[in-house]
């Protein structure tokens, strides 16, 4: 072709990547890849392979880890991680800044490696993951250093369990593993089945960086060896980045174990663009939103809401946009559009569009796929109704589906009509609609104007099935670590059995439950007596049953304009309790020294008097942050109630048991579903008297 014709038909021309060097490094390991445990790697024996997305071919053989190999990975981080937790804040400092400085160095390995394996263009893996896996490391190389000034009651987990997915092998490993390493944790790492390259060459560079043998330790395969990870006894913690299907199930088998967890799983994420929204502004936009990596991103926008108005326009202009879209060979620079993970997820993706797609208008961008590899075209199904299949399930491709909004009220039942909550995009030029309709959102991250924005100081994570937790910033941090503690752990207490020579006086009194603000009877129809340690009958408490804890979370989730109320108000309430409790302190204190039988009862309730002083302060000051990002923009980390807390009140001290566990949580705009203590259940009936007249709304 020659110049004049290029100036004429202005096609793209290709731009190749060189791989050699990234497969040579492949080929010097024998393309056969073992397990990195207690600093060293493993000889590779049975397992699978590892292939190029784009072409279907073979990269390397990876290791299927056994039990033993787990074993091996979780002994060496017990007994590395201790004397990692004992060396200083800089040491651990020096270790962080020299793996960020190795990432900078081989950048171009990593990224060629990434795509290789991965698929995504070679542009996205060069300019946005390796850059932020050294960003990650930098940052919290700064947090190791200021850990004992910053977080002087804070100390390290233990061993940290991290299972990554495929759509960001290292970009998702940097998130889990500099923040552990930062607090003094060790680290058993679990890369994707698909997609291991990055983090054994990783594990290399930790070498290099002088990264004590053990902190570090990376074990290969499939799912299996990930449910080993999460079954470990001798795990603390374990942070999981995948399906909600799977982040489900590791909930139930983590639960009870006494092992910290945090999941970031899938979503649904709704993109909504206003009619005075900058309208090129927000296609442009859209593209990385859902075309990013292929869509095969958890928070990718791929839930377009347009307003009536422009929704015509924009669509028109979105699939001129997507024909222009260049899909092919991911290690050529001018591409867009990658290659799919593997075929099974393209034909799952495939079977999904079949199935939906005639709901709706279906578009497929006019574009030539290669002729080998896994690739799927970009797709666009609008005129779908909100409860859609397509709507309401994570694709996990470059499908985007659409539907249309009048109004912003809306535009925020729509967005929120979903069960997921990781992320959403906000597009409009007016500021004041911006700010007024992002609050009111129910996910983790929204970004107004912008999409897929990532940095190591803001915290990432979703609501809802989309999991729980942050990565990322200081509240990153809380997931890898604990409290100090001192203290030793109370004795049991055992409800006190009917005696032989009981004293009973006075008139029967039977106390009911408290559920939507009025005392109900309990459903099962049962009672216990309630004795004192001296035989005497202090009364009779109601057996919940399982319809009692139903009508209390469903009174609990009816009082949702309790998380709307201000902190101002909330403070005002619960002094108010406080002010009623210290009305009727004798009392309470003399019910107390009934309990327990002996004369703590008046400490007891000045204690629980200055408890809820001191939540009814934190009500309106517990403030959110803005976080210093690198970008032009400002991060604005807002605080929100949990929802709905279930909690089980200690024995020991029933009554300040009670309200330690309540009050901060309707500090915070939070409901409860409380069940009173065991021993001492009559302390919280007898509370919840002064409840009914402190003006505490109907179930909170």
């Amino acid at each position: 072709m020659t110049v004049k014709e290029i100036f004429e038909s202005m096609d793209y021309g290709p731009a190749p990547e060189n791989a050699a060097d990234a497969l040579a490094w492949i080929v010097d390991r024998g393309s056969k890849m073992g397990q990195f445990i207690n600093g060293d790697f493993t000889d590779h024996h049975d397992g699978f392979e590892s292939k190029n997305p784009a072409t279907g071919d073979v990269l390397a053989l990876i290791t299927q880890a056994s039990i033993q190999d787990v074993d091996a990975a979780v002994l060496a981080a017990s007994k590395a991680q201790k004397k990692w937790a004992r060396s200083s804040d800089h040491q651990r400092a020096t270790v962080l800044y020299a793996i960020a400085r190795l990432v900078q160095k081989n950048a171009r390995l990593f990224a060629v490696l990434e795509t290789l394996d991965n698929g995504k263009p070679i542009r996205e893996s060069r300019d946005i993951d390796i850059p932020l896996v050294a960003r990650h490391f930098y940052y919290h190389a700064g947090m190791a250093q200021l850990m004992s000034s910053e977080l002087p009651d804070a100390e390290p987990l233990g061993v940290c369990g991290q299972i990554i997915p495929w759509n960001f092998p290292l970009l998702m490993l940097a998130w889990k593993i500099a923040p552990a390493l930062a607090m003094g944790n060790a680290c058993v790492l679990k890369p994707a089945e698909y997609t291991s390259l990055t983090a054994l060459l990783f594990a290399e560079i930790c070498i290099e960086a002088g990264l004590p043998k053990g902190v570090v330790n990376i074990v290969t395969g499939d799912g299996s060896v990930g449910e080993m990870i999460v079954n470990h006894p001798d795990i603390h913690k374990i942070a999981f980045t995948g399906s909600t299907s799977v982040g489900r199930k590791i909930r139930q088998t983590t639960a009870g174990t006494g092992k910290a967890l945090t999941l970031e799983l899938g979503g649904k994420s709704p993109y909504i663009v206003f009619d005075d929204a900058d309208i090129d502004s927000a296609v442009e936009g859209l593209v990385d939103a859902i075309w990013f990596n292929q869509g095969q991103v958890c928070c990718a926008g791929s839930r377009l809401l347009v307003q009536e108005g422009i929704a015509e326009q924009f669509y028109a202009k979105l699939r001129v946009r997507m024909d222009g879209l260049r899909i092919g060979n991911p290690l050529d620079k001018c591409i867009d559009i990658g290659a799919m993970i593997d075929p099974v997820q393209r034909d799952l993706i495939t079977d999904m569009v079949a199935k939906g797609g005639t709901e709706g208008e279906l578009y497929q961008a006019k574009c030539t796929l290669p002729d080998n590899g896994c690739y799927y075209p970009p797709t666009l199904i609008t005129g779908l109704h909100s409860s859609a299949m397509l709507m309401q399930e994570e694709i996990f491709g470059p499908v985007l589906c659409s539907t249309t909004f009048r109004t912003p009220a809306e535009a925020v039942q729509l967005a929120n009509n979903t069960r997921y909550g990781l992320a959403a995009s906000v597009w409009s030029e007016n500021v004041n609609l911006a700010l007024d309709i992002a609050p009111k959102l129910v996910a983790g991250i929204v970004w107004v104007n912008a999409t897929n924005l990532f940095d190591a100081a803001a915290g990432f994570g979703g609501v809802r099935e989309s999991g729980f937790g942050r990565e990322g910033g200081w509240e990153g941090l809380a997931a890898y670590t604990k409290k100090k503690t001192t203290g030793k752990m109370l004795k049991a207490a055992t409800p006190v059995a009917a005696p032989k020579d009981a004293k009973v006086d006075g008139i029967d009194r039977t106390a009911k439950m408290f559920i939507g603000g009025k005392q109900a009877r309990p459903d099962s129809g049962y009672c216990t007596a309630i004795w004192s340690p001296k035989g005497r009958l202090l009364g009779h408490v109601g057996n919940g049953s399982g319809k009692d804890v139903r009508g209390a979370v469903e009174a609990a989730h009816a009082a949702k304009g309790w998380a709307k109320t201000t902190g101002h108000l909330r403070a005002q309430i619960i002094y108010y309790i406080a002010e009623n409790l210290s009305a009727r302190a004798d009392e309470f204190a003399k019910r107390l020294n009934q309990i327990s039988g002996k004369t703590g009862g008046k400490t007891e309730v000045q204690s629980s008097i200055s408890r809820l002083f001191t939540y009814a302060a934190w009500a309106d000051k517990y403030d959110g942050q803005v976080h210093g990002v690198p970008i032009r923009g400002a991060a604005l980390a807002m605080k929100e109630p949990v929802g709905v807390i279930g909690a089980l009140c200690p024995d020991d001290a029933p009554l300040l048991g009670l309200v330690s566990v309540m009050a901060p949580a309707i500090a915070m705009g939070n409901t409860c579903v409380l069940a009173a203590s065991q021993v001492g259940p009559l302390a919280a009936t007898d509370f919840y008297q002064v409840l009914e007249t402190s003006d505490v709304p109907a179930g909170v």
